[in-house]
């Protein structure tokens, strides 16, 4: 078979930049590793957990909110069985989805490895090791990541876990020890914590999600601590840890250089992702890697070798699955003569905790550093009237704008559906709006997004309303 475009991958990225190819008339074909589409982010990331997540957080509030609302329960139990046959579920259910849109698309399917032969053939060799190989003329690489491995401390798949198995555990754990407090580690943890578990958090740095704005870490970390007793260790540098059975111990070094024990049945290892490149015979083609594990490319994407093209997870920037989207429709458009753009500034953050976290544009700590003047207005949820009725008042809204123009330059949240409500502060950075232009726009009430126009209100001569 002969192809115009053929997409290695079938995570958000592979299967967005496939479905685009197909719509602009490209003929298109896609490669799946596994026997089921959606990668990482469908089948062990995103969704999964976000399944979980909810979960978890209805047994919290049925275990802690219901009786203030009135509803009072009896003999309230965890069924983990129902709850990971349930993510299941869920997970199925988006696999048909996109089967289906392959189908609705005309994309050709394949299942199997596949490898780069030369610039033009790519080899598929499936689960039994059967082969096959097509010609392409396009190939856009969307292979995704997996979790990062620290070699002196190795993943059993047992109680020594990844992201990856603790979405399928059987069990509450009593005491779950998490490595590295960035957002996956903390998303799970939450899962687990609000189901009873015992969560400590084991960190290299000196915060919590420390990419994002501090100020939203450090309220993140409070409430962690308040409502699902989370134990949190900075500066902590992890040595080892063992498998004793019913019992994992972790060795580190505290900010004192004194060595320290944790002892849990279980150690979440989250300290990263890096690049999924195994396999592809990146080098039978004469494609360059870059720094770290990642594919070299260009401002388009483009690698070293015309006509192969990266995206996502395997190339710089953030891992995130909307990143990932994007570019995948940039490259199929560029394939086709289109100019596309992306701004980087203002593809946004989210952790989906409870409550959500989620930024975009520049911190506070960049504004800083880059000695540019800037004013901000921030506007607390315990103030809003929506999040008072939903018992929802930790955290806030922060808006950054330019001192001089009042452009917004950043906007950090957190609090109650913080993850949907970032959405309006990227339109608005999207068409260079100032604090001043949210401000003036009716925003019904009652809502959390009234805590966005309150904030930019703030912002602009201290004119919020309702604090």
């Amino acid at each position: 078979m002969k192809y115009d475009v053929t997409v290695i991958g079938s995570g958000p990225g592979g299967y967005v930049a496939a479905i685009r190819c197909a719509q602009l008339g490209l003929k298109t074909a896609i490669i799946e590793k596994y026997n089921v589409l959606g990668g990482t982010c469908l089948n062990v990331g995103c969704i999964p957990s976000k399944a979980l997540l909810d979960s978890s957080e209805h047994f919290h509030n049925a275990a802690h909110t219901f009786k203030t609302h009135g509803i009072e329960l009896n003999d309230l139990q965890v069924n983990m069985e129902q709850m990971i046959k349930r993510k299941g579920e869920v997970v199925k259910s988006n696999n048909d989805g996109i089967a289906f849109l392959m189908k609705k698309n005309k994309i050709d399917t394949y299942y199997g490895l596949g490898s780069f032969v030369n610039k033009n053939t790519i080899k598929i060799t499936d689960a039994e090791g059967k082969e096959q190989q097509i010609e392409t003329d396009k190939t856009i690489i969307a292979t995704g990541s997996k979790p990062t491995a620290l070699p002196f401390l190795p993943i059993d798949k047992q109680r020594i876990i990844t992201s990856t198995e603790a979405l399928t555990l059987t069990e509450v754990p009593k005491n779950l020890i998490v490595i590295g407090g960035g957002v996956i580690g903390l998303e799970l943890g939450s899962v687990y914590a609000r189901l009873g578990t015992k969560v400590q958090v084991i960190e290299y740095m000196d915060a919590i999600i420390p990419t994002m704005d501090r100020a939203l870490g450090k309220e993140l970390q409070r409430v962690l601590k308040k409502t699902l007793g989370f134990e949190f260790f900075f500066n902590h540098k992890v040595t080892g840890a063992t498998n004793e059975g019913e019992v994992v111990k972790v060795t580190a070094e505290n900010p004192k250089g004194e060595v320290v024990t944790f002892e849990g049945d279980y150690v979440l290892v989250s300290v990263g992702r890096k690049p999924y490149t195994e396999g592809l015979g990146l080098e039978n083609a004469g494609v360059q890697m870059g720094e770290r594990g990642m594919i070299a490319v260009n401002d388009h994407l483009e690698t070293n070798v015309p006509g192969i093209y990266a995206i996502g997870d395997v190339v710089r920037g953030a891992m995130l699955a909307h990143k990932a989207e994007e570019e995948g429709v940039l490259v199929a458009e560029q394939i086709v003569g289109q100019k596309p753009h992306i701004n980087y500034n203002l593809i946004p953050g989210v952790v989906y905790t409870w409550p959500e976290v989620a930024g975009v544009g520049f911190t506070e700590e960049q504004l800083k550093e880059q000695g540019r003047a800037y004013k901000s207005g921030s506007f607390p949820f315990k103030a809003s009237g929506r999040a008072k009725a939903s018992m929802d008042t930790d955290g806030f809204v922060k808006v950054l704008a330019d001192k001089n123009t009042d452009e917004i330059l950043g906007v950090h949240m957190i609090g109650p559906r913080a993850a949907d409500m970032i959405a309006e502060a990227v339109v608005a950075m999207e068409f260079r709006a100032s604090a001043e232009d949210i401000a003036r726009m009716s925003h019904a009430h009652p809502t959390y997004t009234e805590a966005m126009k309150e904030a930019c209100l703030a912002a602009t001569e201290n004119r919020a309303l309702h604090i």
